[in-house]
């Protein structure tokens, strides 16, 4: 853990970087089905969206929640610092828990409707690849970090635990969001444990019950626990149609619309 927190600076984006490449490559080979939209313009504008998020974090968080969960164990202050536990037990808790907020967190921005306006920008990409992980608002992004950081700091979660979390997070996303078709045998042991594309693609389809649906990123015990859970979509992989209709299914969003989206209203517009 002390490795996580001395190269974290490196870790964290070499591992971000790793994997695009890794798997941008991987669905160039195994598609899980046809690319809708051009892959630079998407590259481009979802590349664009997680400078500007990256930026507005900077500005607004110098600490992020890294920096918090090293304020709280400095300063002896949350749960887990009050208490006597194993450090690996701390640890293993706090990923758990991070997770399942996560989880909580997404499903809210999906059921309160002031929150489904800033959070609907990234249920706009009309084909999925591994850029589509990294499509979100700047507002939701502060709000996101805002909240994980007052949880790190109730539950005094350590340091090393965080960016372990933020290293996962990130790396799974990229994953389950990409245009990548494992093998079945692979696809069926790995959706025990966490969320395959095959899993998250059914939360973007643009069907309100499918898309309501597999809110989870990394683990996907929270769906089943909580009956979110869909095993398949309606349509085949290669049907199926992502996006939202009040935004048309055609063609992608410029990159001023979607930053400019949460604040219009789309509910007369046609497919």
């Amino acid at each position: 853990m002390n490795f996580l927190s001395e190269y974290e600076q490196l870790l964290r984006p070499g591992i971000f970087l790793g994997l695009l490449i890794i798997l941008a490559g991987a669905e160039f080979l195994f598609p899980l089905a046809k690319r809708k939209c051009s892959r630079p313009l998407q590259w481009f504008t979802n590349l664009s969206i997680v400078v500007l998020d990256s930026i507005a974090l900077k500005l607004l968080f110098p600490l992020l929640a890294v920096g918090i969960a090293q304020y709280a164990t400095n300063n002896h202050i949350g749960l887990f610092n009050l208490i006597d536990l194993n450090y690996y037990v701390v640890v293993i808790l706090s990923l758990l828990l991070l997770d399942l907020l996560i989880y909580a967190q997404h499903v809210l921005m999906h059921k309160v409707p002031l929150l489904w306006r800033l959070h609907r920008m990234h249920h706009t990409e009309i084909g999925l690849d591994v850029t589509s992980a990294v499509r979100f608002h700047p507002i939701e992004i502060i709000l996101s970090m805002l909240i994980k950081m007052l949880f790190v700091l109730i539950l005094g979660i350590p340091v090393g635990a965080v960016i372990l979390f933020e290293i996962l997070l990130n790396g799974l996303a990229l994953f389950n969001h990409s245009n990548l078709k494992l093998p079945a045998t692979l696809e069926k042991f790995l959706r025990l444990f966490i969320i395959t594309p095959e899993i998250h693609w059914v939360h973007h389809s643009q069907i309100v019950c499918e898309t309501n649906s597999n809110y989870g990123f990394n683990l996907c015990f929270w769906d089943k626990i909580f009956s979110t859970y869909n095993d398949h979509p309606t349509l085949s992989y290669q049907k199926m149609e992502q996006g939202l209709s009040e935004f048309g299914l055609e063609k992608p969003i410029s990159l001023p619309e979607l930053l400019v989206s949460p604040f219009k209203d789309y509910s007369n517009q046609k497919e």
